[in-house]
């Protein structure tokens, strides 16, 4: 099941994001508009507005990978 879901990322996290997306064994997108990167690059990841919302959608699970996504997560 596609997970999708809505994150606001500070520049000083970016590092620990795309690390944290790098030891999952699954593709995780992440997107802005039309922009679409890999979370897995953090030079994919610092080129999209951090200012902005960004839309994660991964396709699997990381007990790591959702503790880090619940402390970005946007509240709805």
């Amino acid at each position: 099941m596609m997970m999708q879901r809505k994150i606001k990322l500070e520049l000083d996290e970016v590092k620990d994001f795309v690390i944290t997306a790098s030891r999952c064994d699954f593709d995780i997108d992440v997107s802005y508009n039309r922009f679409t990167v890999d979370a897995k690059s953090i030079v994919g990841v610092l080129g999209l507005d951090l200012n902005r919302p960004l839309t994660v959608a991964y396709n699997g699970y990381n007990q790591e990978f959702e503790r880090m996504m619940n402390r970005l997560v946007l509240a709805s």
